[in-house]
């Protein structure tokens, strides 16, 4: 029988047992209902017809016993007497019950005839045995009536209670019935079809480890066959595609290993927890590894333990604010410079799995940079003393020698003296970028007013604004905390900032100089809504003797000598502009 089969007819029978002992009780409570209400009701009309009797009696009595009784309020009692009577026998006949008002007639007809004999005296009726005795006879008949028919309600209510007791125990027969069939039925459902579905669990548990060899229960029901051969079919499937899947893990293996291997570059991979996965045959021969480090930690490997702190920020999701410094590394008595990077490696989701680390040999070219700088510093130095010089005597030149305003040569000793102070503002420059990248020049660390800075910036190239009718907006998000920083070389990078913004905006221009803080860092900037920069050229911005986009002039040195300025303070500097609407440099200082 087919499970769907058996579980219809287990359901049917618990609903059937369930409706037909509730429709029982149901009749049953309603007929219980409906005869002790028709009980009470023909007993309360026999106690009503009983009381009435009583009264007129009384009435009666009342009468009879005056010494003159009005005999038309007499008869007509006793005629009301008489209806009474018939209305209880009446009544007794539609019940088919005996209540007494038969026997009652009898008396009362006796009572009348001893009343008859005895006359209409007072005194007769009191001193009359036989009036008295028929008398009491009607009464104590009357009374006895009255007592049945409450013995009658009583016996209706027993009745009742005994037929509710009934029909509750009818009721738990049934709700017993129920659970009875019930629990057959769940003890049938859970031996059939529990066992062969809790192999199943297991045998998935088993497939979802890897573990293919699984025992697949055999049940009496067809539907769970069926799930079972079904079940078997995936298992199967699922153990070649795992197959076909550790085949192509393994092939995309050796392919990503080759890849890694033939990089120029050093690689190493690091693991959620900070520790070494991979490096590469370059990252060994670079660090000089002879033996592998796997499981280490990054900074216990390299020997720097601030390279762990670097590592946690990145995989944490945080990115390094500067860059870092070179790696120097003993290699056979030879000391290499090696510069790294940390990236995070992500999942499609979003977590991050863990890192990975690249080494770049920088040691002849941090050799170039410095034989360069060397050559830069002397050759600004000795440039310097002959130009100066020059300057001086070109000088003098000026005061001895005169010509008219509009001549010749007034217009060439003009162009001789501008070229030769743009030949001394770039000595300067070259000398001060110098000083920077040797690490000649000290910061004088005081407390700064930001607020101040950026108002005397604004009022130093007021005029210059004006007469190119740009407008220089200043915006300081109060309150700002005091900087410890060299105020002197902060003002030497936004009077930069401010110089190629002015040069770079149209007339009729805004440019914004603007402070706020951000967490534990402070942010000035200096944005225009000039021609803006290409997004190719952006990323060398700040490289020396470059320029790059806007409009030329100088020797590219400006940009870079802020930055030099900036990292000095411990702070990075970056640009952000989009192509046609304008151009935002940013120094983030720290507090």
């Amino acid at each position: 029988m087919k499970l769907r089969t058996r579980l219809f007819l287990s359901i049917s029978a618990l609903m059937t047992v369930a409706l037909f002992g509730l429709s029982l009780g149901l009749v049953s409570v309603m007929q219980m209902a409906k005869s002790q209400e028709d009980s009470i009701h023909d007993n309360f009309i026999t106690l009503d017809i009983g009381l009435k009797l009583r009264q007129n009696l009384g009435d009666q009595l009342v009468m009879l016993l005056k010494d003159t009784p009005d005999q038309t309020a007499l008869k007509q009692n006793q005629a009301q007497f008489q209806e009474l009577l018939d209305q209880g026998i009446d009544h007794d006949q539609q019940t088919n019950t005996n209540s007494g008002f038969e026997k009652a007639r009898g008396d009362y007809e006796h009572f009348l005839k001893a009343l008859e004999n005895a006359g209409s005296s007072a005194d007769a009726l009191n001193d009359n045995q036989s009036v008295t005795a028929a008398f009491n006879t009607l009464r104590n008949g009357l009374l006895d009536a009255h007592r049945q028919a409450l013995e009658n309600i009583s016996h209706a209510e027993s009745a009742s209670r005994s037929r509710a007791l009934w029909v509750a125990a009818l009721l738990g027969l049934v709700g017993l019935a129920v659970l009875a069939i019930g629990f057959v039925t769940a003890h049938g459902i859970a031996r059939r079809f529990g066992a062969p579905i809790e192999a199943l669990a297991k045998a998935a548990d088993k497939i979802g480890q890897g573990d293919f060899e699984v025992m697949l229960p055999i049940s009496s029901s067809a539907e769970m066959n069926q799930l079972t051969r079904r079940f078997g079919i995936m298992a199967e499937a699922l153990r070649q595609h795992q197959v076909t899947n550790v085949d192509e893990l393994l092939a995309g293996q050796q392919r990503l290993q080759a890849v890694l291997d033939s990089i120029d570059d050093g690689l190493l991979m690091i693991d959620r927890q900070g520790r070494l996965e991979h490096l590469n045959p370059v990252a060994q021969r670079q660090l000089g590894w002879e033996e592998g480090r796997l499981g280490q930690g990054l900074g216990e490997a390299l020997q720097r333990p601030e390279l762990d702190e670097q590592l946690y920020l990145v995989l944490r999701g945080g990115t390094l604010e500067r860059a870092p410094e070179d790696l120097s590394i003993d290699i056979d008595g030879e000391t290499r410079l090696l510069t790294y990077s940390l990236t995070p490696v992500s999942h499609t989701k979003g977590h991050i799995l863990g890192a990975v680390m690249v080494l770049h040999d920088v040691t002849e070219q941090r050799a170039f940079e410095r034989v360069r700088s060397e050559f830069v510093l002397r050759a600004s130095h000795e440039l310097r003393t002959p130009v100066t010089g020059m300057h001086m005597a070109f000088g003098l030149l000026q005061e001895r020698v005169h010509f008219a305003p509009d001549s010749r040569e007034t217009d060439l000793l003009k162009t001789v003296n501008e070229e030769m102070q743009r030949l001394m503002q770039l000595i300067n420059d070259l000398l001060n970028f110098s000083r920077y990248q040797n690490g000649l020049q000290k910061l004088t660390l005081a407390p700064c007013d930001v607020g101040d800075l950026l108002t005397e910036a604004r009022q130093r190239f007021a005029a210059s604004a004006q007469e190119l009718d740009v407008m220089v907006l200043l915006e300081v998000q109060e309150p700002l905390p005091r900087l410890q920083a060299d105020k002197a070389q902060l003002e030497r990078v936004l009077d930069n900032l401010l110089d190629n913004a002015l040069r770079h905006t149209p007339e009729s221009g805004l440019i914004r100089l603007q402070a706020r803080r951000h967490g534990e860092r402070l942010i000035i900037s200096v944005e225009d809504n000039g021609e803006g920069i290409a997004y190719g050229q952006q990323a060398r911005i700040f490289e020396p003797f470059v320029q790059v986009g806007r409009k030329k002039g100088g020797a590219g040195l400006g940009l870079a000598l802020c930055k030099e300025i900036v990292q000095l303070h411990g702070g990075r500097m970056g640009v952000y502009s989009r192509p046609g609407q304008g151009t935002q440099f940013y120094m983030a200082l720290p507090l």
